[in-house]
């Protein structure tokens, strides 16, 4: 593994516009990346989140040399690029691979011509370009498709020619913008699993620009949560789930796992199930889990599981589970705070309270 970072920002800020005004000053730009310190680990897969707005795209194209910061320094592979003139990004550009959202896959040529055509245009020989474009067409699972057109495939098929062209002059970095938005749960698993052999078997860095945490859940190693073009959390995409910091990256969280009752929700319980209502973390920390029943009857307390989610999160179980607790109130005050020491606890607060 190299000693730098495949991709790191340093205070990136890109702006645009200029058109609004502030009292009676001069037009301001908004900044669509606004002082942003990354580092992207090579051979990772990074996760790039945030809503609309949040300058995800800005992003990409910062780092493909697409746009070029006003302030602060893009550096690739050990390179800055912040300054760079035209023929060094066609040669940082012939590192870097995309994965699109919607494929733009050229309609009038074959399948075996569109994972060419990066070849051609990288000047390799035609007897070379045949054996790359088999090589890579195989390795996506779609050999028998080479003499279709794009508009005689399903939407993974064309997403498995999306990451074949992406591959074709093996490039150090992959960027996945959006790459399954436009497929469906089934299709989206299986082009996660292509992107995840292409990091493990290739070594690729592969950076995943999504709004969706499910893609962040499945996937990735790490992950930046951006919003309003700042980086608002950072790391191992574990820790950010399990103590997410800031209140887009919680809402984010509760998308992916749905562990934890809105508001809407817990007042359905509540009309069926009586007793205090606490939900209870799962976290796998390198001690045994809890036993959230067993914890409870030995504190004389009676625990009914009404709500709750769990799923596996790199290699670990992750999620909460929400239980309505029948017992005086001293008894579950005790268990409550015996369960604090081991887990985060949340105890909701109760109707009339």
């Amino acid at each position: 593994m190299a000693d730098h970072p495949a991709i790191s920002f340093r205070g990136a800020t890109r702006r645009f516009g200029g058109s609004r005004r502030v009292g009676r000053g001069k037009p301001t730009a908004t900044a669509a990346v606004d002082g942003v310190d990354l580092d992207i680990a090579t051979g990772t897969i990074t996760g790039v989140i945030g809503y609309s707005g949040a300058g995800k795209s800005t992003l990409v194209r910062l780092i493909n040399g697409l746009e070029t910061p006003d302030e602060g320094q893009v550096i690739i592979d050990g390179e800055d690029i912040s300054a760079a003139g035209e023929r060094q990004l066609r040669r940082v550009r012939g590192e870097i691979g995309m994965v699109f959202q919607q494929f733009n896959l050229f309609s009038s040529r074959t399948v075996a011509r569109n994972v060419e055509f990066p070849l051609r245009i990288a000047g390799v020989p035609r007897s070379e370009r045949a054996a790359r474009v088999t090589e890579l067409l195989e390795f996506v699972g779609i050999a028998d498709k080479a003499t279709q057109y794009p508009r005689r495939l399903s939407g993974g098929q064309k997403q498995r020619v999306g990451i074949a062209r992406a591959l074709a002059t093996s490039p150090k970095i992959v960027l996945a913008d959006e790459a399954t938005s436009a497929l469906d749960p089934d299709t989206t698993s299986e082009i996660l699993a292509l992107l995840r052999r292409v990091n493990r078997e290739l070594g690729t860095t592969i950076v995943v620009i999504t709004h969706e945490m499910d893609v962040i859940r499945e996937i990735c190693d790490r992950v930046a949560v951006l919003d309003g073009g700042r980086l608002i959390e950072q790391g191992d995409v574990y820790d950010v789930f399990a103590r997410p910091q800031s209140p887009i990256t919680r809402r984010l969280v509760r998308s992916a796992v749905g562990d934890v009752p809105s508001d809407e929700t817990l007042a359905r319980l509540r009309s069926r199930h009586p007793g205090r209502f606490v939900t209870v973390a799962i976290r796998e920390n390198g001690s045994p889990m809890v036993d959230v029943a067993t914890h409870f009857a030995q504190a004389g307390v009676r625990a009914s599981i009404v709500y709750g989610g769990i799923v596996e999160l790199s290699r670990r179980p992750f999620g909460a589970l929400t239980v309505a607790l029948d017992g005086s109130d001293a008894e579950i005050d005790t268990a409550v705070a015996g369960l604090r020491q081991v887990t985060d606890v949340i105890e909701h607060e109760r109707v009339g309270s």
